[in-house]
């Protein structure tokens, strides 16, 4: 989804019949600043409001308010939308707890999350890892991919 293209049209990801929870668009509007809420801010929502992170990406979908700076580095940075590179190097066990994770050939937001915290690294760098690997990742928890 390209953020700038399709501001305005977040909510059309969704069912009209899904209902928001209010606790959560309060947080949410009180935490946006032009519209965009942080993943980090995001996740520390859910963790507020006691629900998960991808009924946060949902009521930011439902309120039009884009999710920026990808604690993976895929999307929401400015002007160039992603900022992760690939590794220069990747860890002979980096790669196999990687490749050990994959769901269809892929790496899920939640398997980077998880792997980083094994290893102790920033996020961003096993998604740099898999920039190298030429893996993708899939499946955001917030849902904005």
């Amino acid at each position: 989804m390209n953020m700038k293209k399709d501001k305005g049209r977040f909510s059309q990801k969704h069912s009209p019949d899904r209902k928001i929870i209010e606790r959560v668009v309060k947080a949410a509007r009180e935490k946006a600043k032009d519209g965009e809420l942080t993943c980090a801010q995001a996740f520390d929502i859910a963790k507020e409001t006691e629900v998960t992170p991808e009924e946060v990406g949902f009521t930011a979908d439902r309120l039009e308010i884009a999710i920026s700076m990808c604690q993976l580095g895929l999307f929401g940075y400015s002007p160039v939308s992603r900022i992760v590179k690939p590794a220069e190097t990747v860890s002979v066990e980096l790669e196999q707890a990687i490749r050990a994770s994959l769901v269809d050939g892929r790496l899920t937001c939640a398997s980077a999350w998880e792997i980083a915290s094994r290893f102790r690294m920033a996020r961003i760098r096993v998604c740099a890892a898999c920039e190298t690997l030429k893996i993708r990742v899939s499946q955001c928890q917030l849902g904005a991919f």
